[in-house]
């Protein structure tokens, strides 16, 4: 998918001093929904674009925190979609018919179970697995979750993968010289798989030392 989806971006990447923060925000939005489209392919060429003073605002910094930003908020707009659409449609719904939109009943039952057992730190933890990290939401919305801490962990772990991917692709185009942008989603995505099992870790670490203080606090007030 992602060779077949990269194919495209010369010809984003020529509307993105106009549309890119408007692609960026869509294509973020849909990769955090229940519909399979990697991030990688999105983030890490604004990275880059960024890097080379090929975004809106002509300025490198500034443009990789900008889109940096609005990768977050599509992030969480397709995960208010997946939260919102559980609550309205719920468990049965999704378990008889979440297969026609790309919700598999073993995919729904991992991220049920995961929920279900490590509690609301999970849609933070699990921002940053592939596979999961779109599905989270639906347990989420299901168990009612409620929204300010639904928002907030999201928001975390969706803030920190998408700084990841946008930062490797501004050191690539900071770096690198010509280079595909099919060549330049397989590399960095090839340099944060290397160091995903450190970055979960991190995660995990900051899940935990969360909870712990969370429960510590609790206490103390009891």
């Amino acid at each position: 998918m992602i060779d077949a989806l990269a194919s495209h971006l010369d010809a984003i990447a020529a509307l993105a001093p106009t549309w890119g923060y408007v692609f960026i925000f869509a294509f973020m939005a849909i990769e955090s929904s229940f519909i399979p489209f990697p991030s990688e392919i999105v983030m890490i060429p604004a990275g880059f674009l960024a890097a080379r003073g090929e975004l809106t605002l002509r300025a490198p910094v500034p443009d990789l925190v900008l889109a940096t930003a609005v990768g977050i908020a599509g992030s969480l707009a397709g995960a208010y979609f997946n939260y919102f659409l559980s609550i309205r449609l719920g468990e049965p719904f999704l378990r008889k018919y979440g297969r026609w939109f790309f919700v598999k009943p073993e995919a729904l039952d991992r991220a049920c179970e995961v929920f279900n057992r490590y509690g609301g730190a999970t849609t933070f933890v699990c921002r940053l697995i592939p596979v999961i990290r779109q599905l989270i939401s639906i347990p989420a919305g299901l168990s009612h979750m409620p929204l300010g801490r639904f928002t907030f962990f999201t928001g975390l772990g969706a803030g920190i993968w998408t700084a990841i991917l946008s930062a490797a692709g501004y050191w690539f185009g900071r770096s690198a010289g010509d280079i595909t942008y099919l060549d330049l989603v397989h590399k960095g995505k090839a340099l944060i798989d290397a160091h995903l099992v450190w970055i979960v870790l991190g995660a995990l670490a900051l899940g935990i030392s969360y909870v712990a203080v969370s429960k510590l606090v609790m206490r103390r007030r009891r």
